[in-house]
C-alpha cells in the first residue's frame, strides 16, 4: 500500500461500489485499492469475468465463453506492477506463432491460405503466395501503422469527457493520421491489390463488430498491434487472467461479492451516493459500472442521470453485430492442419458483411475457430478436443426468429467446418453448447445481443461515446465507454475512469500519487514477447 501523502489522506477511508467483476471493473478495483480506497465489487454471476470468463462443462471440456485472443499485455502487466506484482507470475501467457491461420474461399473451394506471424520474413512469403506484389509492400504497412499507433496511443490513453478534450495536443497531432473519410479496406489498398491480403490485414474489424468497408481507417492499427506484439493464449484460457486479477485484488483488501444482484443505483441530487443489492442499500463516495453500457446502465441509473444517453439516443445508437456460437467438447483429435486459430474468410466476404450490417442472416458465413488444445492440453480430457466456434451474425434489432433458424443454422456451422478438414463432427460430439443473439441479451446481458457492444464509428468514438465519468460521482468501464472494446483497450478504460474518480474524490495531485501507472512508449516485437 501506498505510503499516504497530502492527496492519498483525503482517499483514507473513501468507500467505492464497483457493478461488475468483467475484466474492467477488476483492473479499476486494482487501482482504486491500490490508491488506498476501500472497494467492494457487487457481481451477479457466481464466477468473476463477465463474458471473459472460463467455463469447465461436462466431461470435462474447458471453453473461454467470449473473447480469446489476448493482445498486447503490456497495459495490465502495468496495472500488476503498480500493485507491487509480476503478471508473470500469475498468469502463463504462450505467444503463438503462427498467431493464426487464414483461410481465403473461393467460388470452387479453398482459393489460399496465410499463416499469419510476426516474423516479417514469413508473412512476406506467405503473402507472396497469394500475391507476390502485396508481399513488397508489408514492410511499408508496418512502418506506417508503427507511426500512426504511436500518434494515437495518447489519446487512447487520455479522457474525452469534456469537448475541449477534442483539441488536445495529443489529438491535434494525431488528426493528421484520422482520414476520417476513409474505411480501413480503402486505407489498405494504397499497400495491398489483392483483397484477400486485405482481408488478412482487416477482418480485425470484426473485434469491433464492424465492416472493414465502414471502419473508420484508424483501425489498421489493429492488425498491427497483432503482428507487432503478438497474439497470447493465456494457460487455462482468459479466464485465468481474471481469475489472476480477482485474487490480486482480494489480497489488497476488496471485498468481491459474487451472486450479488444490483438493482439500482442510489443518487443525492445529481451525485451517486450508493446502491442497492438484494434489497440492501450500500453507501458509497463513489460508483463504477462494469457492464454493457445500453443494458446495464439503462437499467440501473434512473433517465433524468444520464442526459446524454436518455433512452431514446439508446435505442437509436449504432450497435456492433452479434455472434452465434457453438462450444463442442468432441472425442478425438482434430486434423493436424488446424491451429490455435482459425479464420475462414468467406467467398464474397464483403456481401457477406453487408449481410449481417443489413440484417440479413448471412448462409454462406465466414467463421472462427479456435483449438485451444493444439497449445493448451488442459482444456479437454486425454483424446478429446474443447472446440470453440463463432460466427458473426446480425444483432436483434434484425428480428430474426432464432427459436425458427437455430437448428437450421447450427447444421449449416457443422457442414462449413468440413471446409477447414473438420469432418464427421455430428457422431463425435459429447458435449454442446448454442448461444445465439438472444441468449447473449437473456443470459449475459448484451443489448439486442450486440456482442461487440455500440459501433465504433467516428461519431460513437472519444467525446461522442459514453463518458468514463459518466456523472458526479458515477463513472463507467467495459467497451461501451472510451476508449471502446477489445482487452486491452478496455484495460486502458479502466485507468482512465479510475485516474478521474480520484482526481475527483482528492484532487489531481492524489491521482498523480496513486500508482496509476502509464504503459512506457511501445515495446518493440522482441521486447513485448
Amino acid at each position: 500500500m501506498l505510503q499516504s501523502g497530502d492527496g492519498l489522506r483525503a482517499l483514507t477511508g473513501r468507500r467505492v461500489a464497483v457493478v461488475g467483476a468483467g475484466p474492467g471493473g477488476l483492473a479499476a478495483a486494482l487501482l482504486l485499492a491500490r490508491a488506498g480506497i476501500h472497494v467492494t465489487i457487487f457481481e451477479k454471476d457466481p464466477q468473476v469475468g463477465g463474458r471473459t470468463k472460463t467455463v469447465e462443462a461436462p466431461g470435462g471440456y474447458r471453453f473461454d465463453i467470449g473473447p480469446t485472443f489476448f493482445l498486447y499485455p503490456q497495459i495490465l502487466a502495468d496495472i500488476f506492477a503498480s500493485c507491487g506484482e509480476r503478471l508473470e507470475d500469475h498468469v502463463k501467457l504462450e505467444r503463438l506463432d503462427p498467431q493464426y491461420h487464414l483461410v481465403f474461399e473461393g467460388a470452387e473451394g479453398i482459393s489460399g491460405t496465410i499463416r499469419a506471424t510476426g516474423d516479417v520474413e514469413r508473412l512476406e512469403r506467405e503473402v507472396a503466395r497469394l500475391a507476390p506484389d502485396d508481399a513488397k509492400n508489408v514492410k511499408a504497412f508496418f512502418s506506417e501503422n508503427r507511426t500512426k499507433l504511436n500518434y494515437f496511443k495518447p489519446v487512447l490513453e487520455q479522457a474525452f469527457h469534456t469537448l475541449r478534450s477534442m483539441a488536445s495536443p495529443a489529438m491535434l497531432a494525431a488528426l493528421p493520421y484520422l482520414h476520417p473519410g476513409r474505411s480501413v479496406d480503402r486505407d489498405l489498398k494504397r499497400h495491398f491489390a489483392d483483397p484477400r491480403v486485405r482481408l488478412a490485414f482487416s477482418f480485425q474489424t470484426k473485434y469491433l463488430g464492424m465492416s472493414p468497408f465502414r471502419c473508420p481507417s484508424l483501425f489498421t492499427i489493429l492488425s498491427f498491434l497483432e503482428y507487432e506484439h503478438g497474439v497470447y493464449h493465456p494457460v487455462g484460457g482468459c479466464g485465468a487472467v481474471s481469475e489472476a486479477m480477482a485474487g490480486l485484488a482480494g489480497r489488497m483488501g476488496v471485498d468481491l461479492r459474487l451472486n450479488s444482484n444490483v438493482e439500482e443505483v442510489l443518487f443525492d441530487g445529481k451525485r451517486a451516493t450508493g446502491l442497492v443489492a438484494d434489497g440492501e442499500t450500500f453507501n458509497a463516495d463513489a460508483v463504477l459500472i462494469n457492464g454493457d453500457f445500453a443494458k446495464v446502465v439503462r437499467a440501473l441509473v434512473p433517465e433524468r442521470h444520464r442526459p446524454r444517453w436518455r433512452d431514446a439516443k439508446i435505442r437509436k445508437a449504432r450497435l456492433s453485430c452479434s455472434t452465434f456460437m457453438l462450444y463442442l467438447g468432441l472425442e478425438g483429435k482434430m486434423p493436424d492442419s488446424l491451429g490455435h486459430h482459425t479464420i475462414l474468410l468467406a467467398d464474397g466476404y464483403e456481401k457477406n458483411i453487408r449481410e449481417i450490417t443489413e440484417g440479413t442472416l448471412p448462409m454462406q458465413p465466414s467463421l472462427y475457430v479456435q483449438h485451444a488444445g493444439y497449445t493448451d492440453g488442459g482444456m479437454a480430457p486425454p483424446g478429446h478436443t474443447a472446440l470453440y466456434v463463432l460466427v458473426p451474425v446480425p444483432n436483434l434489432k434484425a428480428g430474426i426468429d432464432w427459436a425458427a433458424m437455430r437448428e437450421t443454422y447450427r447444421a449449416l456451422i457443422l457442414e462449413r467446418l468440413k471446409l477447414l478438414g473438420i469432418d464427421d463432427l455430428e457422431s463425435r460430439i459429447r458435449y454442446e453448447r448454442i448461444i445465439d443473439p438472444t441468449q447473449w441479451e437473456e443470459d449475459f446481458a448484451v443489448h439486442e445481443g450486440a456482442t461487440f457492444n455500440l459501433a465504433h464509428d467516428l461519431m460513437q468514438m472519444l467525446y461522442f461515446r459514453p463518458h468514463n465519468r459518466f456523472g458526479p460521482g458515477l463513472y463507467i468501464v467495459g467497451g461501451g465507454t472510451h476508449p471502446g472494446s477489445g482487452l486491452p483497450v478496455i484495460y486502458e478504460g479502466a485507468r482512465i475512469s479510475a485516474r478521474l474518480l480520484i482526481e475527483e474524490l482528492a484532487g489531481a495531485r492524489a491521482a498523480a500519487a496513486a500508482g496509476i501507472p502509464d504503459t512506457a512508449p511501445l515495446a518493440t516485437s522482441s521486447e513485448a514477447s
